[in-house]
């Protein structure tokens, strides 16, 4: 006698990772649908996402926590620029404050998910990856908020000669706990946000620590404290002085993008007089902090009171800019033929990046290409419905954008339950349509991944937003339909079943 299967578990809601995003959203379903049924599943034992993975020395924020924090809980600690340990216990709050532990389930992989028209619903495989149990859930929605990183692994460039040397090889998304830098000499490999964290971090106790990059990043100091953001709460309360602050930050942001976009060598000149008052007088400035690229190309990196150059002032870091010609016994050499030597090298090499959490998707038995489809409104795509990704900014704090999706999306949940809807899916209505990819940056990190990525259209609804002032009217005023996102009943309830592709998909550009 064959074993009886279980019954699938069916839920309204199914969330995918239990990071900042996934948290965020758990909370406005929570509020907004609370009679809908949900789960977080999180392939990891503990909720925060990338502030409960990361583990090296330093780990910290770049964006300010007034925006980087939600919008619905106050950030209450004196740092705004603030440590993994303060932001992981700020999410775990969130967590309890909401009731969320119950609706979170640890140790749960989504492998793959399938979307049948006729019931309207996606089928969830899952593993469980404590005890490698498979199981299945049937869900109305999927959200999907795993980002866009692999969290399993970094990117790490092939060295010649890594295995001649004699000392740690470590990449930061792996560091280990046992590691001990103290009076040791280090090399950090990398010039963008981890390797910015990561020296003067290191350099408080490390017998001396160098920085070498191919390419030169751009740098700027910022406060740790907002003092602003203190004297409001004083004179507001915490409620109304978070809100205050958080409008004047997310202003502050746009400013400093507008103009470094506008104006790129004002801003570049703007930065290099910066970093030049910040190091040592004669400093080689324009080998080391003056990048070949416009400032906000890629995003700038942040010095949280100028904790980077106080180490270079100090003589305990250096920034080296060359290339790698191979590693030796002692350390590493460089195409100029200088020999760093070292006890540590620290490959900030970069992320690696998959989209969906590397979910396998099929729409009515026909595979899903990401790259082959279209961004809508930045959080959802063409040809597949009921499901929403969340993305949030690369221009500024991240989680702006997705405390706006996750109300878009509980706007357009009630939309469809109005009117007798089950489904929703975005179809572009002109097959000519330009598309250039999804996240249109030039950070080494996105170009590796580009042809794993969405694309975007070049008009609304198909243009990907960085803008929060235009998100604001997008999607919290203006109304969640639209003519080329098609609403429709299950095909069992005598609807009109959804279709796997748009007819002809968007040439690309």
């Amino acid at each position: 006698m064959s074993p009886t299967r279980k019954p699938v578990e069916q839920l309204d809601v199914l969330v995918v990772g239990a990071g900042i995003s996934g948290i965020g959203a758990g909370r406005h379903l929570k509020t907004g649908h609370p009679a809908k049924s949900f789960a977080v599943l999180e392939e990891r034992g503990a909720p925060g996402g990338t502030w409960d993975l990361f583990r090296y020395p330093g780990i910290r924020s770049d964006s300010d926590l007034h925006t980087f924090g939600y919008e619905f809980k106050p950030w209450r600690d004196r740092q705004a620029i603030a440590d993994a340990p303060r932001i992981l216990a700020y999410l775990r709050e969130t967590v309890a404050e909401n009731g969320l532990d119950a609706h979170i389930r640890y140790h749960h992989r989504v492998v793959a998910l399938s979307w049948s028209g006729e019931e309207a619903r996606w089928l969830a495989e899952v593993e469980r990856t404590d005890t490698g149990e498979r199981l299945r859930l049937s869900a109305r929605w999927v959200f999907c908020a795993s980002g866009y990183y692999r969290y399993d692994r970094g990117h790490t460039p092939h060295f010649e000669g890594r295995e001649d040397f004699r000392g740690t090889v470590v990449h930061p998304q792996h560091w280990p706990e046992d590691l001990e830098h103290a009076g040791k000499r280090v090399v950090v490999i990398g010039s963008g946000a981890t390797a910015v964290t990561l020296v003067p971090a290191l350099a408080a106790t490390a017998a001396h620590v160098t920085m070498l990059q191919r390419t030169p990043t751009y740098v700027m100091p910022v406060p740790r404290e907002d003092a602003a953001a203190a004297a409001l709460r004083r004179w507001f309360g915490e409620e109304r002085g978070y809100a205050l602050t958080r409008r004047k930050n997310i202003l502050r942001q746009r400013a400093v993008w507008s103009f470094a976009r506008r104006f790129p060598g004002a801003a570049r000149r703007l930065i290099r007089w910066v970093n030049t008052r910040q190091l040592p007088e004669g400093y080689p400035v324009d080998e080391h902090f003056n990048p070949p690229y416009d400032p906000w190309d890629q995003r700038l990196c942040a010095a949280p009171d100028g904790d980077l150059f106080k180490a270079i002032r100090r003589g305990t870091a250096e920034v080296v800019t060359d290339r790698i010609a191979r590693f030796t016994e002692r350390g590493v050499l460089l195409e100029s033929g200088r020999e760093l030597e070292a006890d540590i090298v620290v490959t900030a090499t970069g992320l690696s990046v998959q989209a969906l959490g590397g979910i396998a998707l099929t729409v009515d038995g026909e595979p899903v290409r990401l790259a082959d489809t279209v961004a809508y409104k930045g959080m959802m795509l063409s040809g597949v419905p009921n499901l929403v990704m969340a993305i949030g900014y690369t221009n500024s704090s991240w989680t702006l954008k997705i405390g706006l999706l996750c109300e878009h999306f509980c706007r357009l949940l009630s939309h469809l339950d109005a009117h007798g809807y089950d489904a929703a899916c975005p179809e572009v209505g002109d097959p000519g349509m330009p598309t250039r990819p999804f996240l249109d940056f030039a950070a080494g990190y996105i170009r590796r991944a580009v042809d794993q990525l969405p694309r975007q259209g070049d008009r609304m609804p198909w243009l990907t937003s960085m803008s929060y002032h235009s998100d604001v009217r997008l999607l919290r005023s203006d109304d969640v339909t639209d003519p080329e996102l098609r609403l429709f009943r299950a095909a069992r309830a005598g609807g009109a079943k959804s279709p796997a592709r748009p007819a002809a998909g968007p040439r690309e550009r």
